[in-house]
């Protein structure tokens, strides 16, 4: 008999089942890295816009709180050569400011009482693909405190509700 050179088909597919054993194994612990990946950016996330909200209330008293996400960024590439404004404070990223970050949808809106400045906030993260980019959702009001609420349903608390959520430690 002459001895063969290379490999048989059967020890070829038997490589080729164990690869795809090891990548059925691996998948979903790497979906589940990147999931909790997110989740970390999005409370880090939450709680630099709480801080952006609270400086921004330090920086235009007559305004209060910001009315929105968008005036807490700097309204274009950089910050306006004039200096920050109630309209664009500069107080975080235009990715942030632009409202999605990591899988997460952001808001943050001041509430006004009748006449005056804002008085309190309400800033939100939630998942823009559930179970693929996260399951948590966080928010925080004016005292500053991240929470979260798992598995997060998608939808955007109110304030009171918001309150009621397990926050993080």
């Amino acid at each position: 008999m002459r001895k063969q050179k290379g490999f048989s088909l059967i020890e070829l597919l038997i490589v080729v089942a164990i690869i795809l054993i090891i990548a059925a194994i691996a998948i979903p612990n790497l979906l589940r890295a990147r999931i909790a990946a997110n989740e970390s950016s999005a409370a880090a996330s939450v709680r630099t816009i709480g801080t952006a909200q609270v400086s921004y209330t330090t920086s235009f008293p007559a305004t209060g709180y910001s009315a929105n996400l968008a005036s807490l960024g700097p309204g274009g590439a950089t910050c306006p050569a004039a200096g920050p404004s109630a309209a664009n404070a500069c107080l975080i990223d235009n990715v942030l400011a632009g409202g999605t970050k990591s899988g997460y949808n952001f808001t943050s809106v001041g509430s006004v009482p009748v006449g005056g400045a804002n008085t309190a906030f309400l800033t939100t993260a939630v998942a823009a693909n559930f179970n693929i980019t996260g399951v948590k959702g966080f928010c925080a009001v004016d005292d500053n405190v991240v929470r979260y609420l798992t598995p997060d349903n998608g939808v955007v608390p109110a304030y009171a509700a918001c309150q009621a959520w397990t926050a993080m430690q």
